[in-house]
């Protein structure tokens, strides 16, 4: 099993000193989902929620949130983030919507958090703008689905 490696040899926190590793491509992709009421997703898709185009609003909210990983997760890295985009679809089935991030760099540390990151202020923006019609909606299967670059290389998750 591999090391901890932002835990250092005395059990303190350790940011991890990434000065002596090569510039790479670096990309994630996260996913999501937020399950609610089939009324509550139609008046999403619809644009007549009270808030505004949540849609809209969550996209915008994780791609900003994307670009402030560094000041919302301990010990990560301060990233020139070249590419974040949020998709977040209707899911009848869910019934709910489906997000999902991609966040890319060229840098010397991976791109995951601000994918997850992304992710979950999109996800807690819906929930945010919906609330007052559906209390009892789920934010759930927030996940790393991609990386790619860096010394550790490609992974996919498992389907």
């Amino acid at each position: 099993m591999a090391e901890l490696t932002h835990i250092a040899g005395d059990g303190s926190a350790n940011m991890v000193d990434v000065a002596d590793k090569a510039v790479t491509t670096r990309t994630a992709r996260a996913a999501g989902s937020v399950r609610m009421k089939p009324e509550t997703l139609d008046l999403i898709v619809s644009g007549n929620a009270k808030k505004g185009d949540v849609i809209s609003t969550a996209r915008i909210a994780g791609i900003m949130a994307a670009k402030r990983t560094h000041d919302l997760i301990p010990l990560c890295h301060t990233l020139a983030l070249s590419k974040v985009s949020v998709d977040i679809e209707a899911d009848p089935a869910l019934p709910g919507l489906q997000v999902t991030a991609f966040a890319k760099l060229n840098g010397k540390t991976g791109v995951e958090m601000e994918a997850l990151t992304a992710v979950s202020v999109a996800c807690l923006t819906i929930y945010d703008m919906a609330k007052a019609v559906d209390r009892g909606m789920q934010i759930s299967d927030i996940r790393v689905l991609q990386k790619s670059g860096g010394r550790s290389g490609d992974w996919t998750a498992p389907e």
